[in-house]
């Protein structure tokens, strides 16, 4: 691949130096060039050149069959391209576009094509046309919202992420949160108190007696609270006789290394580190800028808090849960672990959808537990929702106890509560709005 990209920027460089038209050329042979090895390495299935007219392939023809066949792929001449919701319908009007292929990616082109041809031609092909060109998701979001009135909940804008936990006794989970966790509580409404774990990553701690959900119904998730100050906190939390339910065991060559203590109420709370490993490269990269990015008060050290959080939730299908994820709400996938995924919803906050066949909870119809999302246009979302229905909505657009914000609600396909909510003002939001501000 490096080799290809070299080839490509000295071809555009040599190029510079003849007739455009040579120097057209030029450019086309090292696109070529850098496309076949693409799909020789199995990057890309299929691998589109730039448009042209016919006179300029027929000149380019001979040097593309060559470029192939030393490459071990073959080269298809296209003069009707495929058109779906991925590219303008006239990108390639008139003119003619070279396919690298290997020959089952070019049979599954043919085949969608005449799928298109018989009239059925929405998203779904738009997608696998997108995927046959080695897209990941979040590009063929970006692709089709450029054409058509696509969005998904990233183009909204997303300031943070929230999670509801619901507790008979406020008190006592306040005090566990706020004392022997050392976090603060950034709002308190009375029946609810926020809990700030980083600047775009909270906990809220609601009255069961007067939430949407019910303390005795299953806690069908868990919180990581990332840190790289595993010892630290597995002594301490010991020491202050916080049960654990799975004891801190560090392996050298695991992607991530924690343990697992249970909050007052039957919370998992996942203290956990990822570490260099091929399974977190795309992760990692993310995380050392927030290492020193803390919701603790002054009972810790700044560098002994959390730098980030991953919601855990537990799904009976996974494929769909990571198609919803991908397609609907834009989420891009940053650690594949098998059978448990990671998706980054803003700067420190994470989603991780986890097989319930393997998890530490199985799938539940019932949960114990709301995600919360914090949407910069919500008007804007709902509106999309409404009429696009991504996602069922299960509690229409309301203003929130004393105006204090205003919300709607939707279901996941794993029966998640996702509430989308802006805070407004008001003098209990100050210290949340300042926040968000700052961020």
């Amino acid at each position: 691949m490096k080799n290809a990209l070299v080839v490509l920027l000295l071809l555009f460089f040599l190029a510079s130096c003849g007739s455009q038209g040579n120097k057209n050329q030029v450019i086309h042979i090292g696109q070529m060039k850098a496309f076949a090895e693409m799909v020789a390495a199995d990057v890309k299935p299929l691998a589109l050149s730039e448009p042209m007219n016919p006179a300029e392939v027929d000149a380019l023809w001979e040097t593309a069959q060559e470029i192939a066949q030393e490459r071990g792929v073959e080269v298809f001449r296209e003069n009707e391209l495929i058109q779906t919701q991925l590219f303008p319908t006239d990108i390639a009007k008139g003119m003619e576009v070279l396919i690298f292929h290997k020959p089952k990616a070019l049979r599954a082109y043919r085949t969608l094509k005449n799928t298109v041809r018989g009239g059925q031609n929405g998203e779904a092909e738009a997608r696998a046309f997108g995927r046959l060109l080695g897209y990941p998701p979040h590009y063929i979001n970006k692709l089709m919202a450029k054409q058509t009135d696509f969005r998904t909940l990233i183009d909204f804008g997303i300031q943070g992420i929230n999670i509801f936990l619901y507790y008979k006794d406020m008190d006592r989970a306040k005090a566990f949160y706020q004392e022997t966790l050392g976090l603060q509580i950034i709002s308190d409404y009375g029946f609810a108190a926020t809990v700030k774990v980083t600047d775009d990553s909270w906990l809220t701690l609601v009255d069961a007696n007067l939430g949407r959900h019910k303390a005795d119904e299953p806690k069908t998730v868990a919180i990581a609270l990332l840190t790289n100050h595993l010892s630290e906190w597995y002594a301490y939390l010991q020491k202050e006789g916080i049960p654990i339910k799975y004891e801190y065991k560090p392996k050298e060559n695991n992607a991530h290394d924690g343990f697992v203590a249970i909050d007052p109420e039957g919370y998992l709370l996942e203290f956990e580190m990822f570490k260099q490993h091929p399974e977190n490269e795309k992760l990692m990269p993310l995380l050392p800028r927030y290492d020193a990015t803390s919701g603790a008060t002054d009972r810790w050290s700044k560098d002994e808090g959390f730098y980030g959080t991953v919601f855990w939730l537990y799904y009976e299908d996974m494929q769909e849960a990571e198609q919803f994820l991908e397609e609907k709400m834009g989420l891009k996938q940053i650690v594949d672990q098998g059978w448990a995924k990671v998706y980054q919803v803003s700067k420190t906050g994470f989603i991780g959808p986890v097989d319930g066949r393997r998890g530490m909870h199985p799938f539940t119809e019932k949960k114990g537990t709301s995600i919360s999302f914090l949407v910069e246009d919500l008007e804007g979302w709902y509106n999309y929702v409404q009429t696009h229905q991504p996602f069922p909505i299960l509690q229409e657009m309301y203003t929130g106890k004393g105006d204090r914000y205003k919300a709607f609600v939707g279901i996941d396909p794993g029966k998640y509560y996702f509430e989308f909510n802006r805070f407004l003002n008001h003098p209990d939001n100050e210290r949340i709005l300042e926040i968000l501000k700052k961020d």
